[in-house]
């Protein structure tokens, strides 16, 4: 066992515990185990956001996919980086302003209907499940390697840490989780990069010359086409990634947590230098691992790829560094989850228990009391299923969680905010066209379907890995058609007004 690693594991759960407590002491009322009673700064906001997007895909994935495919890997971060332009011009205000607690809440200002409010909340479990799988896997296979802990034991852990931190402490204590481990990540990130730049007398086109060279695809590690032999697979991805992220629960949900436009703006402000700093310096840990491993034998590749990073820290400072690099990975997955389960748990316990079961009566005694089983119930489901998932490959979970969240979320908020002929019938059209092709889609991909390493051993039906470029249009083209022949409510005038007076003013009618 990594004693060091051992220490340092400690210390992030001790710390993250006592985030939770002090948190716990400040939740009593739904506002506050939803939305941080809307009291976060601008600055923290924009921490926390990163922190929640920055996953165990970005610190361990990218780096991985960096060092085995050279230019190709970098495509994911150039993608998440620039998705929140998107979120800034275009969503992130608006649904400030509409809604209160839940993506749901900012539907419901213009279609204020139970089985629209609730597609939506089924929506946002599928989402945040899916993503939380791929996260509990991860520390699975993280633990496992550091310290030799058993994989389900792992899987456990980690499980009941989130659900603890949620039942306890809800989005104050997630939030204070997201902020830490971003500081966390961007420090090991530069200290791990800084020792690489060194290693190659701070020269950017010598670590470059020399990574090309050491790695079995020569030149071609600098060039396109590695890991995706098709433009169109490119093109999807990108797609995926770029309206992916306005679509994600937990990511909209975190414009809820401040208390003017002048805050998101800065969220998104803080959020986009935090994760562009972090996403720069995943090409210095991909090429460094790329060469430095090399050196020494092919250590990445063939399943070990996603360790690189791992690798790379143990080869640059010994067991100290692997260990203090491991357990930023490590909070980098409990802030992850933690904020997964938050959204998952408000979908539930707001939208289906709040306003469909109890018809909007619900006390708020109720409603917490709600919101902490179901904080529970998505945490125990989570870790059965990853449970399960121990030897599947399940790097798609992610990609499919943004491409479903690009084509059911995103077509109904564009057009709930901006497209005045939008109806009720072409919301619910529009999300069921995009989640039943997403998910068909990923079915007969080579993410599952292939000779010899898919679930399915036969020729994939269809050929993207990501099925947004398919999948997108189709999720707006049937809420396009479904407005078309759907008819307005009597009232659909005057319901899109002040819909878009609220969405860009904050004034309520």
């Amino acid at each position: 066992m990594n004693i060091s690693g051992f220490v340092f594991f400690l210390a992030i759960i001790a710390g993250t515990l006592f985030i939770t407590y002090s948190a716990a002491r400040r939740t009593h009322t739904t506002h506050q185990f939803y939305a941080a009673g809307n009291r976060l700064t601008g600055s923290q906001n924009g921490l926390a956001i990163a922190g929640d997007y920055m996953s165990a895909a970005s610190f361990l994935g990218i780096t991985g996919a960096i060092s085995l495919t050279g230019f190709d890997g970098f495509w994911y971060s150039i993608g998440f980086l620039a998705s929140y332009l998107f979120v800034l011009f275009f969503i992130a205000e608006p649904v400030h302003h509409l809604g209160r607690f839940t993506v749901s809440d900012s539907i419901a200002v213009r279609f204020d209907a139970k089985p629209l409010r609730g597609c939506i909340a089924v929506n946002t479990l599928i989402i945040s499940i899916l993503y939380m799988i791929a996260q509990l896997v991860g520390a699975g296979t993280l633990l496992h390697a550091l310290l030799h802990v058993d994989y389900a034991a792992a899987i456990c852990i980690v499980g009941a840490l989130m659900t603890v931190y949620v039942v306890f402490g809800g989005m104050i204590a997630a939030s204070w989780v997201q902020i830490i481990k971003t500081i966390l990540l961007l420090a090991g990130t530069l200290l791990v990069s800084l020792i690489v730049l060194a290693r190659f007398d701070w020269s950017l086109l010598q670590l470059f010359d020399q990574a090309s060279q050491a790695t079995p695809l020569g030149e071609k590690f600098l060039l396109p086409g590695n890991l995706f032999e098709h433009p169109l697979e490119t093109l999807s991805l990108q797609l995926a990634l770029l309206l992916g992220t306005a679509g994600l629960p937990h990511i909209a949900v975190r414009f809820f947590t401040v208390s003017d436009a002048a805050a998101v703006r800065k969220s998104v402000g803080v959020a986009v230098s935090a994760m562009g700093a972090f996403y720069l310096m995943t090409v210095f840990l991909g090429f460094g691992a790329a060469l430095l491993l090399n050196r020494e034998g092919p250590l990445i590749g063939g399943g070990t790829e996603n360790l690189a990073v791992i690798f790379l820290a143990e080869n640059l400072g010994g067991e100290f560094l692997m260990a203090f690099v491991s357990a930023v990975a490590f909070a980098t997955i409990l802030a992850v989850v933690s904020g997964l389960v938050v959204t998952a748990s408000s979908a539930f316990a707001h939208d289906i228990y709040s306003h469909i079961v109890r018809k909007g009566h619900a006390t708020e005694k109720e409603q917490m009391i709600a919101a902490k089983c179901s904080s529970i119930g998505v945490g125990v489901i989570s870790i059965l299923l990853a449970l399960g998932a121990q030897r599947l490959n399940v790097a798609f979970l992610a990609s499919l969680a943004f491409a479903v969240a690009a084509s059911v979320n995103v077509p109904v908020m564009i057009c709930t905010i901006y497209w005045r002929r939008f109806t009720l019938a072409g919301a619910i059209t529009g999300m069921a066209t995009g989640l039943l092709a997403s998910v068909c889609l990923v079915l007969i991909s080579p993410n599952v379907m292939h000779p010899v390493t898919g679930w399915i051993k036969a020729d994939p039906l269809f050929p993207l890995m990501n099925p947004g470029l398919v999948s997108i249009p189709l999720g707006f083209l049937g809420a396009i058609l479904g407005s078309f022949f759907g008819r307005p409510g009597p009232e659909a005038d005057a319901s899109y007004d002040m819909t878009k007076v609220q969405a860009h003013t904050g004034m309520r009618q």
